[in-house]
């Protein structure tokens, strides 16, 4: 696994890795002892140690052992895990096709009370329409060569989305007006996903807001897709994988810039304003 550009991740890898180094001094080993009696090279205990490798359960049997220490195992693989999921790549979590991903969200939906979503090129998940999300998959499955269940990731998707029908829940978007205007799928298609934007950001337990394009003098630049849910976990999206942000003092900035963009937003009339003008010059 690579580096993380999250420090919540990086700092989970971090507490692991001393966690071992920690053991090894305790034990009384050099780098090159702790080494020969797990059977691999030195230059893997450093890496371990430097949390540069993410040590699998295997390496952390090994290395408890080779340290007299195997009541620590339990609970450094789980923290080990714990770490691993904070950086999930994209071709680990499409393992087992685009459905599963889609179903995977169930618990974690049903939990949260208050959903934060800002977008700055593709309208929320929750707010898609069979033939928007369809044409997002496809690109998506294509990508990053996934075997194509696309039909069954957009049921699943769609089932998802009812949650914004479901009382004990508020939903707070924000858009780019760019994500108006981008294209997925044909004319018809964005036709109906913006009519649909308008039923969905008119329920009473949604709150939806546009951040026009032409806005003066932004105090905060355009952010990457994130998702806040409740105060507990922010989720990034990169192109490559998905960021998941646990540590407080980070989510707090998340929240702090959500609270930014949301100034910056338009809402009601002049959101139906600049969704009825991004269906009008679908030509």
């Amino acid at each position: 696994m690579p580096l993380s550009p999250s420090s919540s991740a990086q700092a989970a890898r971090e507490a692991v890795a001393a966690r071992l180094r920690e053991l090894r001094r305790n034990a009384g080993l050099t780098v090159a002892e702790l080494a020969g009696r797990c059977g691999w090279h030195h230059s893997k205990t450093s890496r371990i140690e430097n949390a540069r490798t993410a040590p699998n359960a295997t390496d952390i049997r090994l290395w408890c052992r080779a340290c007299e220490a195997p009541e620590q195992v339990a609970d450094l693989v789980a923290q080990s895990v714990h770490a691993g999921s904070l950086y999930m790549e994209w071709r680990r979590r499409t393992r087992a096709r685009l459905r599963q991903l889609q179903e995977s969200y169930g618990q974690l939906h049903q939990e949260t009370r208050v959903f934060r979503v800002y977008s700055a090129r593709v309208l929320p998940g929750l707010l898609q329409t069979g033939g928007y999300v369809g044409a997002l998959l496809s690109g998506i499955s294509a990508f990053h060569d996934i075997p194509d269940d696309v039909p069954a990731a957009v049921e699943a998707r769609l089932a998802r989305s009812r949650i914004i029908h479901e009382p004990g829940h508020r939903f707070l978007f924000l858009v780019e007006e760019a994500a108006l205007h981008y294209r997925l799928g044909d004319a018809e298609v964005m036709a109906a996903q913006l009519g649909h934007l308008l039923t969905a950001g008119a329920l009473p337990q949604v709150s939806l807001g546009i951040i026009p394009a032409d806005t003066p003098s932004r105090p905060i630049r355009p952010l990457e897709t994130f998702h806040a849910y409740d105060d507990t976990l922010v989720s990034v999206e990169l192109l490559t994988a998905q960021v998941n942000v646990t540590q407080p003092s980070e989510i707090a900035l998340y929240l702090k810039a959500f609270e930014e963009l949301r100034q910056l937003a338009v809402y009601g009339a002049q959101a139906r304003g600049l969704i009825l003008g991004a269906a009008g010059g679908l030509g």
